[in-house]
């Protein structure tokens, strides 16, 4: 699923990076969790994924992208809040970028991995945003 890109590059910067957090917001509730799960299955690979939404049993995630079966409601909150800001990431660089911040160490995060931060911490999707809107702003 290609990640959304913003055509309004005219527009002041502030003003473009919240159109662009409320399509990435927008994309992401409205999106199937079968979509959901299977572009963040492509994005980070299905072990990293099951990691991410804090699962043991990797075949899964398979499972969720193909839509024969959904994730309990805890993983389903993990995988959004990645994909949210896998999709914002996207919008304002690519997606091999986004693959690399989600498992790369992070100082707004203590240098732990955005990935490990969502699986661990309950507002681990929260945390990570932040990162994630740090990042995006400094281009």
């Amino acid at each position: 699923m290609p990640a959304l890109t913003d055509t309004t590059s005219a527009m002041d910067p502030e003003h473009t990076a919240s159109q662009q957090l409320r399509r990435a917001h927008e994309q992401a509730v409205g999106t199937p969790i079968a979509d959901v799960a299977s572009y963040v299955q492509e994005l980070l690979g299905q072990k990293w994924t099951a990691y991410l939404a804090g699962i043991s049993d990797a075949k899964a995630v398979g499972k969720w992208a193909r839509g024969t079966r959904k994730p309990q409601p805890d993983s389903e909150r993990k995988l959004r809040d990645a994909y949210q800001i896998a999709v914002l990431i996207a919008q304002v660089d690519d997606e091999p970028t986004a693959r690399a911040w989600f498992s790369g160490m992070n100082p707004v995060l203590g240098h732990r991995a955005p990935a490990w931060v969502i699986a661990n911490f309950d507002d681990g999707g929260d945390r990570a945003m932040e990162a994630a809107l740090a990042f995006v702003s400094q281009g």
